[in-house]
């Protein structure tokens, strides 16, 4: 178990050189949303979130019907409609990173959605909220993939099908025989993430009180998407992104208080919490 360091993760932040393009940091897609509103709008945040944290493009995976709803929030951002599933299967093949949840809602559907991107989709995965609730009972259909799984405490309850109060006792071994039990690498989100792979675990103790607000857990996904995009799958990827989504709500709060603040606000001072990692950077040396 390691408390991680600025300096563990400083390197997946540098400055980029001069002679690169967008196809170098990789396309990373959202599959979510739903007919409600806010469900649709989950996905442009998440994917505003992924362009924040570097990737080089974001798209937008949605039923044609949520066309009206999504289209005023997309901008840099593509869309892609799809009618059925072998049209979704076509419009992820080329990405490098795929988020898959958030906004679903809880359609029946959704399961067999999710086994057939688990079968042909050799991409990263990060599944969240509804995802992670469509996993519940099926974890195997993820089994030995290159997975994210980002729960907070009620939802790895509900997927590991222990208790709250036993997670609590000991959440770290927890924490760390289930990602090695499914071959996944998992986060669970608390005021002090715990990520393991199954071998190591990482412990990231950043983020604020005005974090605690709806859409924080969305950011994240978003950030570790983009940042899983062009970088390793690998556990201090993971750990890069936590630690960038913390720091940057650390940032927005001073800024807009613990009680005002708002999940946008953490995107919007990622670039600013970006910086203040390269600024300790170069104080160092």
């Amino acid at each position: 178990m390691k408390i991680i360091q600025l300096e563990n993760i400083q390197s997946y932040f540098r400055k980029r050189e001069k002679d690169v393009n967008k196809g170098d940091f990789g396309k990373v897609g959202f599959i979510g949303g739903s007919k409600s509103y806010s469900g649709a709008l989950k996905l442009a945040m998440l994917s505003h979130a992924s362009l924040r944290s570097g990737c080089g493009i974001s798209r937008v995976l949605i039923p044609e019907e949520l066309a009206p709803l999504l289209a005023p929030h997309i901008l840099e951002q593509t869309m892609f409609f799809y009618h059925n599933l072998e049209e979704l299967k076509e419009g992820i093949h080329d990405l490098d990173v795929l988020a898959i949840g958030m906004g679903w809602g809880k359609d029946t559907s959704h399961l067999s959605i999710l086994k057939e991107i688990c079968n042909d989709y050799s991409g990263v995965m990060v599944i969240d909220a509804d995802g992670l609730n469509t996993l519940v009972g099926h974890l195997d259909m993820v089994k030995d993939h290159r997975v994210v799984l980002t729960p907070h405490l009620k939802e790895f309850s509900r997927i590991s099908q222990l208790s709250i109060e036993e997670i609590k006792q000991n959440p770290i071994e927890i924490v760390r025989e289930f990602a090695k039990k499914y071959g996944v690498i998992l986060l669970l989100k608390g005021s002090t993430t715990i990520i393991s792979d199954g071998v190591d675990v990482y412990l990231v103790k950043r983020g604020c009180p005005g974090m605690a607000t709806a859409g924080s857990g969305d950011v994240l996904s978003g950030v570790l998407a983009g940042l899983l995009a062009y970088h390793p799958f690998h556990i201090l990827t993971v750990a890069a992104g936590a630690y960038l989504a913390g720091l940057a709500g650390e940032l927005a709060e001073n800024e807009k208080t613990d009680i005002s603040m708002i999940a946008s606000d953490t995107i919007e001072h990622i670039p600013n919490a970006i910086t203040w990692i390269r600024e300790q950077e170069k104080s160092s040396h």
